[in-house]
């Protein structure tokens, strides 16, 4: 907060009216409030910009380079000139770069030049620029230019400059305090006309208006909703979870399905190969065993079915197994050239590799979903049922199964092609894998460990009402498999097919049950998000690759991987799981309900702290003539307890345990809920009555100004509420917090410690223009006090017996 908020703005007015009408030290102690708030609120506003920053400098963007012969990974500001660049599908490049090698490369640079449709960069020297996205492929390239030297750096743009919209609770809050503003300057409009009519002293009706201005401002709320945002966003950073802004924290509370991938996130995706199976004759290696040359021909076409670098972890697996087992050996051939490759498709899963041997001739591998292969080879009926029983085998073990295909010697094409096909494909390879015969080798397996946390994880996920799916794009027996071994529960298993073929009503409420998704395709994921949201679900969504994208964007909660995940996936997401790991996507929904709940104990105690101070102040409109109760210095200093009770002591507060034995917030959920409005009322309510009973107790103020040899009966009536507010103050935060908690108990003596320093400093009590109080008075503060706070926190119990934060 500035020191042109509306509040510290009104405490300027009524330190410049004191000094107009001739009392300069009321008007310096309002001077010296306002500066202690204001650094108050600087301090408070340093650690939200800290928070910020930091989570600024995590989601900042990475690349992967080798300098001096190491790999490394590196942020876009460190890389050097000379540097090599690696870029896969779905990176950003990092900074301008001459291309050194490329396979199959094309740039989206639509960020630079508009152009909305992918090039190629194949040729070596060909100059990339920082920003562009890698569509396909992948490559080598050397920086050339780096941070400002670059186009991106001369056009003044950065990805790292986008600015979050405004969160719900945010817009909430902005009509709020907007509806409150218009309250309070009518009020203090009537206030200042009766009172200044009444008396002819108008500038002390300014100054009564003026204070019920700050009594009925509530200023706190929007410093508390963007610090709990900014702070909740630095606490999920630091259990490896970052949230690219902060309306991914407001979200979480709200979550009621988590869509997960299993590889990486359920899994450890850390593959191992565990079997090899031929085909036709059914021989099986496995893991550990000798591997000899039943199987040597079916892992060396798996190699050239694979690239060269891998990445995916199936495909290091596969690199580890053969550089094992076949290095050395005539199996591998580093040298062969690779003429193209065929990547994977949505209506045909195999991934096929052309490469010219040293004869000069084509040889063909491919690898894929089990049934793909079938079809790639044209398997007959019997032979095709045959095969996929194989796979299912391998499956209901809980592997991934990946069948191999190799084609005929020569890789000649296919017969049914027309001749003028195949005399244009003389010489260069085809567009269409299709086009070439193949026949089955047989099948490799391989295992994922589960994560070991995951299915406690699961269950903690569940308890709270959060149902977990898992998507994958293994078959379907594999995914039941892993599905049981994780916990889920029981149901049936969708596949990618049917999300295609299903009406999107069929769809929907097929996805209000599923627990497990398999064979689904990267870009089939939005129909599943666009699926379960139909069927009333808040859904987060993980995913890693280009494909996920749509998906991300278009779930809730969009959930990318920090550590596998692309560029684009991240830059899509609203959280980034840097560990990559399921539990600390269920840690992440734990601590999203915590600021959830915090923040709605924040906001109650808020609303019930004001209610007596903005009472206090009507009482000289609906009793002209009273004398103003509580002046500016005194609600001045009540804030210097309300501030840090809610920007601190709250925060702070840890979760409770029944936050995850409860039911997801409504994502339409108001900010002051029907329950939050009652408690606030009852709580404000109850210390409003004990307030008007002191101020209108004569033998308080008859009894003080006799012992106090005739003190001011209006002095003595401020002393007595000011001392009630101190100390009922504390007493709110008792009731809105944790009363096991520590912190509860430091916020709770704010107030108290501040009444017992007024109380011991005569010489502040005059400044204040407070009288002092004798011991029954004292008594009767500390008895009213007790008592509204009794009675609030029987009402409490009675009718919300879960406490503030589960009633919020």
């Amino acid at each position: 907060m500035s020191l042109l908020e509306p509040t510290n703005l009104l405490l300027l007015a009524c330190a410049l009216i004191y000094a107009v009408i001739g009392e300069p030290v009321d008007g310096a102690i309002l001077l010296v409030f306002v500066v202690a708030i204001v650094l108050l609120d600087a301090v408070q506003q340093r650690r939200s910009s800290r928070a910020l920053a930091e989570l600024a400098r995590l989601s900042a963007p990475r690349a992967h380079v080798r300098r001096a012969g190491q790999d490394l990974e590196l942020p876009a500001e460190q890389l050097r000139l000379g540097d090599l660049l690696r870029l896969e599908e779905g990176d950003r490049v990092a900074a301008d770069a001459a291309i050194t090698e490329a396979v199959g490369l094309w740039l989206d640079e639509s960020l630079l030049t508009g152009e909305s449709l992918p090039v190629a960069k194949i040729q070596p020297g060909e100059r990339i620029l920082a920003g562009s996205l890698v569509a396909s492929g992948r490559g080598w390239a050397e920086v050339v230019a780096v941070a400002e030297a670059t186009e991106l750096g001369r056009l003044g743009r950065s990805l790292a400059t986008v600015q979050p919209p405004p969160t719900r609770l945010q817009r909430q809050t902005r009509r709020l305090t907007g509806r409150l503003t218009l309250l309070a300057l009518g009020l203090c409009a009537a206030l200042a006309l009766v009172q200044g009519g009444l008396s002819g002293d108008w500038p002390q009706a300014l100054l009564a208006a003026l204070a019920l201005a700050l009594a009925v401002l509530p200023n706190e709320i929007p410093v508390v909703l963007a610090l709990f945002l900014a702070l909740g966003a630095l606490r999920l950073a630091r259990i490896g979870v970052l949230a690219r802004w902060p309306a991914a924290v407001e979200s979480l509370g709200s979550a009621t399905v988590l869509a997960v991938d299993k590889t990486g996130t359920l899994t450890e995706n850390r593959m191992a190969v565990q079997q090899l199976l031929t085909w036709p004759g059914l021989q099986r290696w496995q893991a550990g065993s000798p591997l000899e040359e039943p199987w040597h021909r079916l892992l060396e076409l798996v190699v050239l079915a694979s690239r060269g670098d891998p990445v995916d972890a199936m495909e290091l697996a596969i690199q580890r197994l053969a550089t094992a087992q076949l290095g050395g050996s005539e199996h591998l051939h580093p040298d062969w050239p690779l003429e193209r490759d065929y990547p994977l498709q949505s209506d045909l899963l195999v991934f096929s590799q052309l490469w010219r041997d040293g004869a000069g001739a084509w040889q063909l591998a491919a690898k894929g979903a089990p049934e793909a292969i079938a079809d790639l080879c044209h398997l007959e009926a019997e032979p095709a049922a045959a095969w996929l029983a194989a796979a299912d085998g391998l499956a209901r073990q809980g592997l991934r199964v990946l069948a191999v295909a190799r084609g005929l010697d020569g890789a000649p094409l296919h017969p049914e092609l027309h001749p003028e096909q195949a005399a244009s494909a003389a010489g260069q390879p085809p567009e269409q894998v299709h086009d070439f015969l193949f026949e089955p080798l047989g099948f490799i397996a391989l295992a994922d460990p589960l994560r070991p946390d995951v299915p406690a994880a699961i269950a903690t996920a569940q308890a709270a009402g959060v149902r977990v799916v898992m998507i994958t794009g293994d078959g379907p027996a594999t995914a039941r498999a892993i599905a049981d071994q994780a916990g889920l529960p029981a149901g049936a298993v969708l596949s990618g097919a049917d999300l295609e073929s299903l009406t999107p009503g069929t769809l929907a409420a097929a996805a209000a049950t599923a627990p497990v998704f398999a064979r689904v395709m990267p870009q089939q994921k939005l129909q599943l998000v666009r699926a379960l949201q139909a069927a009333g679900e808040v859904v987060a969504m993980t995913g890693d690759g280009v494909n996920d994208a749509p998906a991300l964007k278009a779930a809730d909660i969009g959930v990318a991987m920090g550590k596998r995940g692309t560029a684009v996936a991240r830059e899509s997401a609203d959280l980034v799981l840097l560990n990559d790991t399921f539990g600390d996507l269920v840690q992440a929904l734990a601590l999203g309900r915590r600021v959830d709940a915090n923040l709605h104990r924040a906001l109650g105690y808020t609303l019930a702290v004001h209610l007596p101070i903005a009472v206090l102040g009507l009482v000289p409109l609906l009793l002209p003539g009273q004398a103003l109760i509580l002046l500016p210095v005194h609600i001045a200093l009540l804030h210097l307890v309300i501030d840090p009770a809610c920007t601190v002591v709250f925060e702070a507060l840890p979760g409770s345990p029944r936050l995850l034995r409860q039911p997801p917030r409504r994502p339409d959920a108001p900010l002051f809920g029907p329950a939050t409005w009652h408690r606030a009322l009852i709580q404000g309510g109850l210390v409003t009555l004990a307030a008007l009973a002191l101020l209108n107790w004569p033998a308080a103020t008859g009894l003080a100004s006799g012992l106090l040899g005739g003190a001011d009966a209006v002095a003595v009536q401020r002393s007595l509420v000011f001392a009630l507010l101190l100390v009922a103050g504390g007493g709110l935060v008792w009731l809105n917090g944790d009363p096991r908690s520590p912190i509860t108990a430091v916020g709770a003596g704010l107030g108290l410690g501040l009444w017992l320093l007024v109380l011991a400093l005569p010489g502040l009590q005059r400044l204040l223009s407070l009288a002092p109080l004798a011991g029954p008075q004292i008594l009767a503060v500390l008895l009213s006090a007790a008592l509204a706070l009794l009675l609030a926190g029987l009402l409490q119990r009675r009718l919300w017996p879960g406490g503030a934060a589960s009633s919020a």
